[in-house]
């Protein structure tokens, strides 16, 4: 288990906490700080009302309900969004309506969750070429599944 601080700003006092919904949950779900009219096709981003510290060497994902993209085509356009572990600023969410009737975001509606994962450093290391795989260059479909 990680530490993760967490500020409530203002505009999200009485807001809940992120939250696992189960205790087997992945995500800890969050709410919205926000009221908004979302159109068919429209984007918005929602605030949350706090702030986290990610420790170092891990990122914060935020990911679309699977329930309110099936009932509602409501999702997020960046799936997933990466909150980087140097960012200190409010947690905000966009959000994206694919469905095709209006959806109203109320303040204190489940809109997305977080998913804490750790991250490796890199190093980028030139080579001449690539070593051979049974695949090659194969991209998009090239599998066949």
């Amino acid at each position: 288990m990680i530490d993760v601080e967490i500020v409530r700003l203002p505009h999200g006092e009485g807001l809940p906490e992120p939250v696992a919904a189960t205790a087997g949950a992945a995500g800890y779900d969050i709410a919205s700080a926000d009221d908004v009219e979302l159109a068919p096709g429209a984007r918005q981003l929602v605030r949350t009302g706090f702030a986290i510290a990610v420790p170092a060497g891990f990122e914060c994902q935020i990911r679309p309900r699977s329930g309110l993209a099936l009932k509602h085509g409501v999702t997020l356009p960046n799936t997933p969004a990466t909150i980087d572990s140097d960012y200190r600023g409010e947690l905000k969410v966009a959000l994206i309506n694919l469905g095709a009737e209006h959806f109203r975001v109320t303040r204190g509606m489940r809109i997305a969750q977080l998913v804490f994962a750790r991250v490796e450093a890199v190093c980028f290391r030139r080579a001449e070429e690539l070593g051979a795989t049974g695949r090659g260059e194969g991209g998009f479909g090239s599998t066949g599944h």
